[in-house]
């Protein structure tokens, strides 16, 4: 099965794979030609039976941007890692309607309703940009969205990709919003790093966090999540290994690569830190804007 069945086909697309068969040929023949054998770019259709209250000051949210970009620079200087990440939004799996357009003959024929009671299951995919290799990382989980789902992923990826592309590695930056799985009020999401990441890899973590209501201006928006949109969209996400399949066949002209990875562990919402644990986080906070900049070190 060629790799082209998970890629999005667009004309300039078909084009490419045509030249690569010894057949060259224009987007705009291509587009021609699909007209004259009746495909064209539909929606799917519904035939099948079956929802910021306290936003910064402006300064602060600029003295926030330009913070990032320092710190951005300091760490990438060292040759250290920087991660963006953010959770996209709940999928659900089975024959539902996924906005946008494909090149298809008929419509494809999705549920008129979308209740959760058809789907084979929820996805909610946690995403990770490797901003200095150009690498994306998303694990789609399959009950709930919570920190410690947050802070599994990103020690997950470290596990997996992290330590042996970055084996000098003195600290890492993670970028993310403010709110979220991830939110910077959240001493679960802190707690969890701590563990399961810092500590356990003697590793520092720095984290810095987007102002609330920008985060379209975290790279993992418009260079990961936006991508993947782009590559399913018109498609059903009709069973976890399709919607895996569309997430790691998502490509660039600058040559980004996808990994996906299915996590079935089921979290519970609702999970709490006790202050004596709270206490024993090895927590440093930034002088500048220190709700949204902070420093986990290795303890105990």
């Amino acid at each position: 099965m060629r790799g082209l069945k998970w890629t999005r086909r667009t004309t300039r697309k078909i084009a490419r794979e045509l030249k690569g068969m010894g057949i060259p040929v224009s987007a705009s023949t291509v587009r021609r030609l699909l007209k004259q054998m009746d495909y064209s770019l539909r929606v799917n259709v519904k035939r099948i039976e079956s929802g910021i209250k306290n936003p910064p000051n402006r300064q602060d949210r600029n003295r926030q941007f330009l913070y990032i970009a320092q710190q951005r620079e300091r760490v990438a200087q060292v040759g250290n890692p920087i991660v963006s990440v953010d959770s996209k939004k709940r999928e659900m799996i089975g024959q539902f309607k996924n906005p946008g357009r494909c090149w298809v003959r008929e419509p494809i024929p999705v549920n008129d309703h979308d209740f959760l009671s058809d789907a084979v299951g929820i996805g909610l995919p946690y995403s990770l940009y490797d901003m200095e290799r150009n690498e994306g990382t998303v694990y789609l989980g399959t009950s709930h969205d919570t920190p410690a789902f947050a802070a599994d992923a990103i020690t997950a990826w470290w596990q997996r990709w992290g330590r042996s592309q970055y084996p000098k590695a003195t600290e890492l930056l993670i970028l993310a919003d403010c709110g979220g799985s991830n939110s910077c009020r959240s001493r679960v999401w802190k707690w969890q790093l701590q563990n399961q990441l810092s500590n356990r890899f003697l590793l520092p973590v720095t984290v810095c966090h987007y102002p609330p209501g920008a985060s379209k201006w975290n790279p993992v928006e418009h260079r990961l999540l936006s991508e993947i949109s782009k590559n399913w969209q018109g498609k059903p996400l009709n069973s976890y290994e399709t919607a895996l399949n569309y997430i790691r066949r998502t490509e660039t002209t600058t040559g980004l690569r996808v990994h996906a990875y299915l996590v079935r562990k089921h979290y519970e919402n609702g999970q709490r830190v006790s202050e004596k644990d709270f206490r024993n986080i090895a927590i440093t906070k930034h002088r500048t804007l220190p709700q949204w900049n902070y420093t986990l070190t290795p303890g105990k």
